[in-house]
């Protein structure tokens, strides 16, 4: 382990000794605890980066959650293991607390990654002093971790001043969360609040929206022949595949707004056959749901007009997570994140983003919900995912005195 990090926690510490008194100050019970759980925070992280859990891998999302449940019953917490929803999908757990306070929260966080078995091993936890990398760091096991560390942190300094604090580590969030929707559903209607520990976007932001995410394929009818001998007896569904990939030029592939990408690309399996088959992912991420009719219309229409003759296409789709919108009981939750963010003499921004998450439920619901509380990262699902360790003790510190606040004074509903 690299200690470079603890030296920087220090370095904040004295920073944050050294504003001048007429500023806000942070509370020093929270902040020396969080300080001092940075060791083992980092451990921990490393501990649940070293395994692979990619979407779909069981057997690793069990064997993260091995490493977790023993955090969690060592701070009184009663562990409910949840079946998936859905075939192939690893067990869900939610971890419960009861103090004697009122607020009722809800903590959403993942262990599932976009990446395959073996990745651990061709890139490994590691930190250079200023960023932690590896499958997974940030999205989302550094904010999982983060919201252990925290319970364990309120469960030491023995603040119980709320009537509940559920945290619930789901296994399909990288998917849409096929295999937690009737929980999520249940859970966020019996909390006040629900808290997302997604990562937060470079420099220091909170979430306050996010776009909603669906998936439309495309599958392409056709008919195989030999590509030597007669390729005139055959109708190839790649070729007709490719014009119809040719709608996305209408739409965005970046942006604050409407967004369409593909992403997966099939067709034949050999190199002398006219393909039968071909299929693509179109993922389409929108502001507002009647956004996704628009493009949905548009690849249904092209679908009428094949350029091959006697193929056929269809459209489907599968949806994920609707958006997060601007809304006043996120931007009140943001405002009390900042207020305890200034006492460190840190800015907390505001920012959203294309990236869907179980927070748009709850806010659909009816249950008022603040994401990107995680600590900052980057480069999400890709080589170049990394967590910032500057952000570490001050987004548990943030988080852990949030917890304290809305236990005591939940929102209204």
């Amino acid at each position: 382990m690299d200690c470079r990090p603890i030296a920087l926690a220090v370095a904040v510490t004295a920073l944050l000794a050294a504003t001048p008194l007429s500023a806000a100050r942070p509370d020093a019970r929270i902040l020396d605890a969080a300080t001092a759980a940075r060791p083992a925070q980092l451990a921990l992280l490393e501990k649940v980066v070293n395994i692979d859990s990619g979407t779909g891998d069981a057997a690793g999302a069990a064997k993260v959650m091995a490493v977790l449940i023993p955090e969690l019953k060592a701070i009184g917490a009663t562990i409910e293991t949840v079946s998936a929803e859905a075939p192939g999908l690893g067990d869900n757990v939610v971890a419960r607390l009861t103090g004697k306070g009122k607020g009722r929260i809800l903590i959403i966080g993942h262990v599932d990654t976009v990446f395959p078995a073996g990745t651990v091993a061709e890139r490994p936890f590691r930190t250079d002093g200023a960023r932690a990398y590896g499958p997974g760091v940030s999205d989302e096991k550094g904010g999982v971790v983060q919201a252990v560390t925290a319970l364990r942190l309120l469960h030491d300094l023995r603040e119980t001043n709320y009537a509940s604090i559920v945290l619930l580590i789901e296994t399909s969030e990288e998917t849409g969360s096929p295999g937690t929707r009737k929980l999520i559903d249940t859970l966020v209607r019996q909390a006040d609040v629900e808290l997302n520990v997604e990562p937060g976007d470079a420099p220091d932001a909170v979430t306050v929206w996010r776009k909603g995410s669906a998936t439309i394929r495309l599958t392409v009818h056709g008919r195989a022949a030999h590509a030597g001998v007669a390729p005139q007896d055959g109708r190839n569904a790649a070729a007709e595949l490719i014009h119809q990939i040719g709608t996305l030029d209408r739409f965005p592939r970046s942006g604050e707004g409407l967004t369409a990408n593909l992403t997966t690309l099939r067709a034949g399996d050999r190199v002398n056959v006219i393909p039968d088959l071909a299929t693509a992912d179109i993922n389409v991420r929108v502001r507002t749901a009647d956004q996704f009719d628009g493009i949905l219309s548009a690849f249904q229409a092209a679908a009428q007009q094949t350029i091959v003759p006697d193929t056929k296409v269809d459209v489907s789709t599968t949806p994920s997570f609707p958006p997060l919108p601007n809304n006043q009981a996120t931007d009140r939750l943001a405002a009390q994140a900042q207020a305890i963010y200034a006492d460190l003499g840190l800015a907390l921004t505001t920012a959203g983003n294309g990236g869907a998450s179980e927070s748009a439920l709850a806010a659909a619901a009816g249950t008022p919900a603040l994401d990107g509380l995680g600590p900052v990262g980057g480069g999400f699902h890709s080589v170049r995912e990394y967590l910032e360790l500057s952000s570490v003790t001050p987004r548990l510190y943030l988080f852990a005195k949030l917890l304290i606040q809305l236990g005591a004074n939940p929102p209204a509903k």
